[in-house]
């Protein structure tokens, strides 16, 4: 599908040449909108369809976006798929300096954006759900968020799943055994029902050590943060007085 779209990309610098024969009628139309669950869901009101839960209060653009997308996924049971679209697309659109261009260039007329996406994603077979959300999002003039949106949907999906990404930097991967063990010990400190995602980092620049970052909790156990603190301490003034 990667390739697809990266073939499909070429499609945006005919669209954008053909700018002026692309009428206004083109734009996504408010009932899209209304049944992705954009405009109802961003309020929480919803009178004639079933309430479904976010597993995670988001704010912010990507935040409500995201949620949005969540509860129209939810109600199809496409989840996973569209996750794997948005992933998808991403990994694609960093292959195409043409697509970042485009999704970044708020000059485009709204109608042309949308055709863009529409001809780009249907020729990459994306599901309907997904199609229209990156519509919606071109017609508002919000694709120049749609990586900070599509992770923030990987976040819900991941909440929903019950499972925890664990961000490991070291200096070189870490061995198997190694890895095993530090995702049980993670596993107890979060306790049954969560099913731990460990993902390694390489920086060079920590010294040795290991940062170990999930939620909003950071544990920097690097040798270059303890050389640093080591430093601040050892210019500490010294006070005699206490002796």
């Amino acid at each position: 599908m990667a390739g697809r779209l990266r073939s499909s990309f070429s499609l945006l610098r005919g669209l954008l040449k053909a700018d002026s024969s692309i009428g206004p009628g083109r734009i996504a139309s408010p009932n899209n909108v209304v049944a992705l669950g954009l405009r109802n869901y961003a309020t929480g009101k919803d009178s004639k369809e079933e309430i479904i839960k976010v597993p995670l209060s988001l704010f912010g653009v990507a935040g409500n976006y995201a949620s949005a997308l969540y509860i129209s996924a939810s109600k199809t049971n496409s989840l996973d798929k569209v996750e794997a679209e948005l992933t998808k697309l991403l990994a694609a659109s960093k292959e195409s300096p043409v697509f970042s261009q485009f999704i970044k260039d708020l000059s485009v007329r709204a109608d042309v954006r949308v055709k863009a996406v529409q001809e780009i994603f249907s020729e990459a077979s994306f599901s309907e759900i997904t199609k229209n959300f990156l519509a919606i999002l071109a017609e508002k003039g919000r694709l120049r968020h749609i990586e900070k949106i599509a992770k923030t949907f990987t976040e819900l999906t991941m909440a929903h799943r019950g499972e925890v990404k664990v961000t490991v930097t070291s200096v070189i991967p870490l061995p198997p055994e190694e890895e095993k063990e530090l995702k049980e010990t993670l596993q107890e400190i979060l306790g049954q029902g969560k099913n731990v995602k460990v993902e390694q980092k390489i920086d060079p620049s920590i010294m040795g050590g290991l940062v170990v970052e999930f939620g909003q909790k950071v544990f920097d156990m690097s040798i270059k943060t303890r050389a640093q603190q080591m430093e601040r301490f050892l210019r500490e003034p010294v006070n005699f007085d206490s002796f």
